[in-house]
């Protein structure tokens, strides 16, 4: 089978790279790990680094939450040059609002002209329905792939579904997108800059994706990606979860006429018992070692040696891990922590 191939970003096109938290939680060590080999791959490469503040879900998202990422980040050195400063919302920039809670007329526009290409359309399934109608696995955190039962829904159908209440998402037709661009093939080809050569089939990651929820809310793949074309984002370092979201943004990149960035999926930071570190992980948040006593070098220094920046845990700030840092060098790690691992950070020596 043929993949779609979109051209990488103009040669140039000024290199940017982003970091963009989700205000939902404090940072834990798996995020500022993330975070840390997003602005390392940046630096290294000369680029101007854009925090992005994705606050679009209104159930989670919290302002607090929002200054606590920023004064976490600030702490461990990992800098920003255009994004929010801080309390007060100030922003330094030409390619803001950074929050996207102040961007949904830019989302809006592309839905309109999505539709006006016919190229969207209302689905009416419950959750319930989609994981009882998936004949396929789990797809990451996006939720079971969707086999396409409201995509040719007569209008007659659809009016006795919105009479009966039901209030529907706006899904993306990914076959009637591909032949809006003059393709036939469903897979998508890109170069990962961690995991290699990647063709991820359309419907393998989902199928027809959301792109506004039933509640009105716009979906992650929408915003991402009008953000990423808007601000000029060349380059994209994010966890491997969030590999299936790849053949997704850069179709609807494709369909705005946009070059989509370079993308690097990086391995999971897992605890000493092999879960992946979520919130939950309250004792591993970036906060609650502050609290410890824990110093910035420390944890940056400890991150470091996870990446294969050092041979051993030594403090540094992050700046000291550009000489050896390498994303490829990231391919296959397994990224675990001790069982000891604040008596780790505790004992590293300040340089």
């Amino acid at each position: 089978m043929s993949s779609l191939v979109v051209p990488p970003a103009s040669p140039r096109a000024p290199a940017r790279g982003r970091l963009a938290p989700s205000p939902t939680g404090r940072l834990h060590l798996g995020n500022a790990f993330a975070f840390l080999m997003a602005w390392l791959h940046a630096r290294a490469s000369g680029a101007d680094v854009v925090l992005r503040m994705e606050d679009i879900d209104p159930d989670r998202s919290r302002p607090e939450f929002a200054e606590g990422i920023m004064e976490d980040l600030a702490w461990l050195g990992i800098t920003w040059d255009e994004g929010p400063q801080g309390e007060g919302r100030e922003e330094r920039g030409s390619h803001g609002p950074y929050v996207q809670s102040a961007r949904f007329d830019r989302y809006a526009a592309l839905l309109k002209d999505l539709e006006a290409r016919g190229l969207i359309y209302p689905c009416y399934c419950t959750r319930k329905e989609l994981r009882l109608l998936a004949s396929a696995p789990h797809i990451g955190d996006e939720g079971a792939p969707y086999t396409g039962t409201c995509r040719n829904l007569s209008a007659a159908a659809r009016a006795r579904m919105e009479a009966s209440g039901r209030k529907a998402c706006l899904r993306l037709d990914t076959q009637a997108a591909l032949t809006a661009l003059g393709l036939s093939q469903t897979s998508i080809f890109f170069h990962d800059a961690v995991l290699g050569p990647q063709c991820l089939s359309l419907d393998g990651c989902g199928g027809d994706f959301a792109l506004r929820r039933s509640d009105g809310v716009f979906a992650y793949q929408l915003a991402v990606s009008v953000d990423d074309a808007a601000m000029g984002i060349t380059q994209v370092v994010r966890g491997e979860d969030l590999l299936s979201s790849t053949p997704r943004q850069r179709l609807l990149l494709f369909l705005m006429g946009a070059h989509p960035p370079t993308y690097a999926h990086l391995p999971l930071v897992h605890d000493a018992q092999g879960e992946r570190l979520a919130k939950r992980h309250k004792a591993l948040e970036i906060t609650a070692l502050r609290r410890a006593g824990i110093r910035p070098e420390a944890i940056i220094g400890y991150l470091g040696f996870l990446a294969g920046c050092r041979a051993q845990p030594e403090a540094a700030r992050p700046e000291a891990l550009l000489p050896e840092f390498a994303l490829s060098s990231l391919k296959g790690r397994r990224l675990e922590l001790p069982q000891n691992i604040m008596d780790v950070l505790h004992s590293s020596l300040i340089i």
